[in-house]
């Protein structure tokens, strides 16, 4: 990777000496990227409204400064909805955009002021007109994901015709049908994934107003891109691009626009410290070594599964190489350290290392502050879950 692309070395340097007496593997956030990426969102969508997904990184420091600089939340649990409460904001700032959730979840975000709800299936709706009264209802369409890193189709969302149904139910329900969400993927580098999905939007808001209901409410959900080895489009690309399906396909009857970020807000703003563990070649004339690493699948890194994600990975600056090393780098195939052979991060993409690297030595994962903590494991194998720490702004710099 170029260091120069992903902050410099004086980013590196800060993180090095913040991280220096921290127990690896750890992830680093920098909250100061976290606020950039807030405002520069709401720069690029000025009609849209924020709601942070929460599940892309839960850390309470991240939590509080969103609430703060004025964002709202999207929920899938009672847990994060307890997190969110807990920064002051309230009820009406949050949306439940699970559509998998208990009755006894429904009734307690209810009682806590949640008024908005995400719904893909007639068994959730009747769980909300029992426990949620009067609610807004947005309808999750199925969308395929095709072009997204890491894909979140079939298990969400339902066809139009089940969504149309839906519709009418919630009518009769007492309930509000307020909006139609859909997500495109997540990390979705083709743009036009939205416009399709935007059409399919279109043509159910123009059926349900035959039938005398008027949607107010698009939620675009995420699939925004944070900056990984693939190159990707600067998001005011999207915004534009996006902006522009809005307008043709809405004209001057533009619904209310909410976006769901996750990846984007917070990806970019963690680097994982972790240790290389051990370095072995598997037979005498193996072209490849293996470089094992003290986290790995179980530890925070499961979207490394068929390399979907490729995560910029930095060696660090090594002591002098020993003697016929000098500038020599290995091609590796990267794994974790726990006895799972399923635990192996990079076997067909092969990263370059400095030959010089040797158990001990210290690596940087760029671009883990999303989707890394909050999937770890609590304990395979003993090893404990990956910790989180919140880097201090730079001396002379206030937040």
């Amino acid at each position: 990777m170029n260091i120069d692309e992903f902050g410099g070395l004086d980013r590196l340097h800060r993180i090095q000496a913040f991280s220096r007496d921290l127990e690896t593997p750890v992830v680093v956030m920098d909250l100061e990227i976290v606020r950039n990426r807030y405002h520069r969102l709401r720069e690029v969508f000025p009609t849209g409204e924020i709601f942070y997904a929460v599940k892309a990184n839960p850390l309470p420091q991240i939590v509080q400064l969103l609430a703060e600089e004025g964002s709202s939340f999207d929920i899938a649990s009672r847990q994060e909805l307890d997190l969110v409460l807990a920064s002051g904001t309230p009820g009406e700032r949050i949306s439940y955009g699970n559509t998998i959730k208990k009755a006894r979840d429904v009734a307690y975000a209810y009682e806590h002021g949640v008024r908005m709800y995400a719904c893909d299936s007639l068994q959730d709706l009747q769980n909300l007109a029992r426990h949620a009264p009067g609610s807004r209802i947005f309808f999750r369409i199925f969308t395929e994901g095709t072009g997204s890193d890491w894909p979140l189709s079939r298990k969400f969302g339902a066809h139009q015709d089940i969504i149309k149904q839906l519709a009418v139910e919630a009518d009769r329900s007492g309930l509000v049908p307020y909006g139609i969400s859909f997500h495109v993927g997540s990390q979705q580098r083709d743009i036009g994934e939205w416009d399709d999905a935007i059409a399919r939007t279109k043509m159910i808001f123009d059926a349900l107003a035959a039938k005398g209901m008027r949607l107010q409410m698009i939620n675009i959900g995420g699939g925004f891109p944070a900056r990984y080895l693939e190159p990707t489009h600067p998001i005011d690309v999207y915004a534009s691009e996006i902006t522009r399906f809005l307008v043709e396909r809405f004209g001057d009857n533009q619904p209310r626009l909410i976006l769901e970020p996750g990846r984007y807000m917070v990806g970019d703003a963690g680097v994982l410290v972790t240790e290389v563990v051990g370095i072995s070649r598997k037979a005498r004339n193996n072209l490849y070594s293996w470089v094992y690493l003290d986290v790995g699948m179980f530890r925070g890194l499961i979207e490394t599964i068929g390399e979907a994600i490729r995560y910029p990975i930095y060696f660090g600056e090594q002591p002098e190489a020993p003697e016929g090393k000098t500038g020599e780098y290995l091609d590796v195939i990267l794994a974790g350290p726990t006895c799972d052979s399923m635990d192996i991060l990079y076997e067909n993409h092969k990263y370059r290392m400095p030959a010089a690297v040797s158990p001990g030595d210290r690596v940087y994962i760029y671009t883990t502050g999303a989707y890394t903590q909050s999937y770890s494991a609590v304990g395979f194998n003993g090893f404990p879950p990956l910790q989180a720490v919140v880097m201090p702004a730079p001396s002379g710099r206030t937040d």
